[in-house]
């Protein structure tokens, strides 16, 4: 028998290390060979690393959430034959030291112990305390007109207080152990019994990437947020009407497919905005391809797939190609390529959309778009007053490279594609 080490491999791409997200399996456990053995995440994307060989764990290295260099040592497996390590290989398994320290939590839980005095008095008042039945307002706690005076001057109702003497009544230190568990009023609502339990998670895998991504946008991004409101009648007509009418095999319409053609038809004009800025190089990337990232909430937290060559795709297409990636990010089944890459990204809530946003930029790009929720509101039109479709459009801006007035501009022409339609599809 030999020992075979299973180290994490190198996946290409300038990665260097991953994030251990789940153990599928356990020292002890019989693997066969392409047997997935642990889930690793890499950027945003969780690779399956299985078993190269037949045999049994013998041991694992690493907990979940922790970070392994490439090339560290994952998973060690007793093997039929020599296996790949040394013989003198597994003596370094040094490693299992660690339980060590577990002692130490023993002899410090076990020095309390000599307080018998204090103990045996938590023992009798929570036995008395329990035998305790609230008062109503009206009734006259029995107590002594010290502790009266005392309860009295520190604003406590007394008839919340559990009394522990005889007959119920209440003692002064009745009154002490009632100040020392925080005083509060029991109503006999479960709605407004004090809670004081917490909560410990830990924040790993996607959860852990989308957090530091987040943060890192926010610190080195100065963002310029823009908010203008569009009267979406006349396209929400036209998409109605083309729901109406489709093809079988033709996607249902969005609003987003609208906006993604929008987009794709003023980037032109404004090429600085369908960038990726690398501000460690001082490099501004533009791109003449539009690649569209649509933000999509999926149960593993928000994931930004990638609708790429927005500008080749026409208004069916790109519905069916948003719908394809957005289900790949939720099921978990997208690609890197399909999460990576993009130059300008969308963000929408939908009906839970609101009246305004700020969306945090997705970094390296400069801009990002977030339709709110699209609502029937009275607008003067006019001598008329007459209820329209109108949304307010968010939008935020890397103030480092756009200016406030190209912001602002960009997001006019959009209105005015968004708001006559037939302009989308006009040469």
């Amino acid at each position: 028998m030999g020992t075979y080490l299973f180290r994490l491999p190198d996946v290409g791409e300038g990665v260097v290390e991953a994030e251990i997200v789940k153990w599928r399996v356990q020292p002890g456990d019989a693997v066969r060979e392409d047997q997935d053995l642990v889930d690793v995440m890499t950027d945003k994307a969780t690779v399956e690393m299985s078993a190269p060989v037949d045999g049994v764990v013998t041991a694992i290295h690493g907990e979940v959430g922790q970070m392994m260099a490439v090339g560290s040592v994952l998973v060690e497996l007793e093997v039929e034959g020599a296996g790949n390590a040394d013989a003198a290989r597994p003596a370094p398994k040094a490693e299992a030291p660690k339980p060590e320290p577990k002692p130490e939590p023993a002899k410090i839980e076990a020095k309390p112990v000599p307080k018998p005095v204090e103990q045996a008095k938590l023992q009798p008042a929570k036995a008395k305390a329990a035998a305790f039945t609230t008062r109503l307002a009206e009734d006259a706690p029995l107590a002594a007109p010290a502790t009266r005076r005392r309860a009295h001057e520190l604003g406590i109702p007394l008839q919340y207080v559990p009394g522990t003497g005889p007959g119920g009544r209440i003692t002064p230190e009745d009154l002490d152990a009632y100040i020392a568990g925080g005083g509060a009023i029991p109503t006999g609502d479960a709605r407004y019994t004090a809670r004081d339990g917490v909560e410990e998670t830990k924040i790993i895998g996607l959860r852990r990437k989308i957090a530091e991504k987040m943060q890192d946008s926010k610190r080195r991004i100065p963002h310029f947020t823009y908010v203008e409101e569009c009267d979406l009648t006349e396209l929400e007509a036209l998409r109605q009407d083309l729901n109406e009418n489709k093809q079988p095999a033709q996607p249902k319409l969005t609003l987003l497919p609208f906006f993604m053609r929008a987009v794709v038809r003023i980037l032109p004009e404004f090429p600085h905005i369908n960038s990726r800025y690398d501000d460690d190089a001082g490099v501004l990337h533009t791109y003449d391809g539009v690649h569209i990232g649509i933000a999509t909430q999926t149960p593993n937290g928000l994931i930004v797939p990638v609708v790429r060559h927005a500008e080749t795709r026409d208004l069916w297409d790109c519905a069916a190609e948003l719908a394809r990636v957005s289900k790949a990010a939720r099921d978990g089944t997208a690609t890197r390529d399909e999460l990576n890459g993009s130059t300008i990204t969308l963000t929408s809530l939908g009906a839970l959309g609101g009246i305004a946003a700020t969306p945090v930029i997705n970094h390296p790009e400069v801009a990002i778009i977030g339709p709110n929720k699209l609502v029937e509101r009275p607008v003067v039109n006019g001598s008329f007053i007459t209820v329209r479709r109108m949304m307010n459009l968010s939008s935020s801006f890397d103030h480092r490279i756009v200016d406030g007035y190209d912001a602002a501009r960009f997001i006019q022409r959009l209105k005015r594609l968004l708001e006559h339609p037939a302009l989308i599809f006009m040469d």
